[in-house]
């Protein structure tokens, strides 16, 4: 009590060499896996261009390796219809707010984490209480008694002296779950872009679809009409009218399936905008609404685990794993605590900051595990924990690299077969003239005249099927490559910093 001047710089000094003094970190550092060695995709290599067909959307397309991909590719298409579409759902989804919102609670665990355990924790005190106490409890014989009041203030400071690097740890494996977040918001909002562009293709197919169907429909009809009149004048058997009869009959009914699925899709585009199916106004496209990307961009394998969501989401999880494994590897070395306080204590208010009335303390404890088998048990838990993150890590990255690779030959091969189905539809479409207008001249039978409206029946729609896929694989091939959700060649920024080793 003689030299209380010097107290608050003794505390100071052991709080500072405490904070300078813990910069051990165990368990191993986390490094970035290796980027995957691969020049290509597949083993066949990709042709300059796809194959080419006359008619809607038959243009072809050439790959051209890039960087990064455009952020927003679907503009490629050159419709300001789905534009617009892509832009509301980006702004109103509810499952966009919901990741958002997860990400800023992930940011906010670590601020918190951060918060109590990188720095000292201060907490002033005051106080005041009414006491009574008998001669008993200062060792004295007799009956009498003491009522007094007593005041105290005080500051009191607390700090883990983390030797081993376990709070550190603990701190890395919250901030790569944050960038997991991170990531995992980033690959929601591909994922939205890219299923609300797939359900303007599916639209514009499926009302294609019941255009076509109903026209053949049409034509069937009147082509039955005929056959009955026809049947009344003796020109035509009745088994040839009952048989065109059954071809209207089994027309009409594909269409109500049609239709079934084109209202399901703009049910699920209005959900995609975040709108209610029965309040949404939603256009209504066409496939020559939209053009075909000439341009195709190939990121190679080595910058593809810096642009897809997913795998950046897997390595974090791999980062935490190994800062979690740490963790646990600290627990078991020693714990050092340390505390201090410095206050006054006095029978009156006026005598609370006057001579002889400071108080301060100075602690330290040392906890070393020396009998724990559960501490030995959850390292190694910890460190398969980590090992099968790393199997998952590598999991991931080649399924996205199957994905790539399904995308690239379904682009090449769905070229082609959209070549054969406008070869096979203008055969067809030519075939049927012919059919009908010998059939009018009484050189042709029904069956010969049902058999061409079924060839250009199906031929017609797989037209249309073949069309909207070469839009679809564009877009399977711009999500596959990360859809420019990560910029390339920059590290993944820190969604909150690290602290200092």
């Amino acid at each position: 009590m003689q030299n209380l001047s010097a107290t608050p710089r003794v505390l100071c000094l052991s709080l500072c060499a405490a904070l300078l003094g813990g910069c051990t970190t165990v368990g191993p550092d986390f490094h970035a896996p290796k980027a995957p060695t691969a020049a290509q995709y597949t083993r066949q290599s990709l042709p300059a261009q796809t194959a080419s067909a006359p008619g809607l959307l038959g243009g072809a397309q050439q790959f051209q390796t890039v960087d990064a991909v455009a952020p927003d590719w679907w503009r490629g298409y050159g419709s300001s219809q789905l534009d617009g579409l892509v832009d509301t759902a980006l702004k109103n989804s509810p499952s966009l707010a919901a990741a958002e919102a997860t990400l800023r609670q992930a940011q906010q665990t670590y601020a918190a984490q951060a918060g109590s355990t990188l720095y000292p924790t201060v907490n002033a005190k005051l106080g005041a209480s009414r006491n009574q106490a008998n001669a008993a409890s200062t060792g004295q014989s007799g009956d009498k008694t003491f009522t007094y009041n007593l005041y105290n203030a005080s500051i009191a400071v607390g700090y883990n002296f983390d030797l081993f690097g376990g709070n550190r740890r603990a701190l890395e494996a919250l901030a790569a779950q944050a960038d997991y977040q991170r990531y995992q918001l980033d690959g929601a909002r591909l994922t939205l872009a890219a299923n609300v562009v797939t359900a303007a293709f599916t639209q514009a197919q499926l009302g294609a679809q019941i255009d076509a169907t109903e026209a053949i429909l049409k034509a069937q009809q009147n082509q039955l009409d005929i056959a009955r009149k026809r049947f009344e004048l003796g020109a035509a058997a009745r088994s040839d009218v009952l048989t065109l009869q059954t071809q209207v009959e089994q027309t009409r009914a594909s269409v109500p399936p049609l239709r079934n699925k084109l209202e399901q899709t703009d049910h699920l585009l209005a959900v995609l905008l975040g709108m209610e199916p029965g309040a949404a106004d939603l256009p209504r496209f066409s496939l020559a609404d939209f053009k075909l990307p000439q341009t195709l961009p190939v990121v190679v394998p080595s910058r593809l685990v810096q642009q897809r969501p997913d795998i950046q989401a897997s390595q974090a999880l791999l980062h935490a794993a190994t800062a979690q494994y740490g963790v646990a590897i600290s627990n078991l070395y020693p714990q050092i605590n340390l505390s201090a306080s410095l206050g006054t204590q006095a029978l009156t208010m006026g005598a609370l900051f006057g001579p002889g009335s400071a108080v301060w303390s100075l602690a330290g404890s040392l906890a070393q595990p020396l009998f724990n088998a559960g501490l030995k048990a959850g390292a190694n838990a910890a460190e398969a924990s980590l090992q099968a993150a790393g199997a998952n890590y590598q999991q991931t990255v080649l399924q996205a690299l199957r994905n790539v690779a399904d995308a690239l030959r379904a682009l090449d091969n769905d070229a082609q077969t959209l070549q054969a189905q406008a070869a096979a539809d203008a055969s067809a479409q030519e075939s049927l003239k012919l059919v009908d207008q010998q059939y009018m001249l009484g050189a042709a039978s029904y069956l010969q005249l049902l058999t061409a409206q079924q060839q250009a029946q199906q031929t017609r729609l797989g037209l249309i099927s073949a069309q909207a896929q070469r839009l679809a694989d564009s877009a399977a091939l711009y999500q596959a490559m990360g859809g420019g959700a990560v910029t390339v060649g920059a590290a993944p920024d820190q969604t909150v910093a690290m602290p200092a080793r």
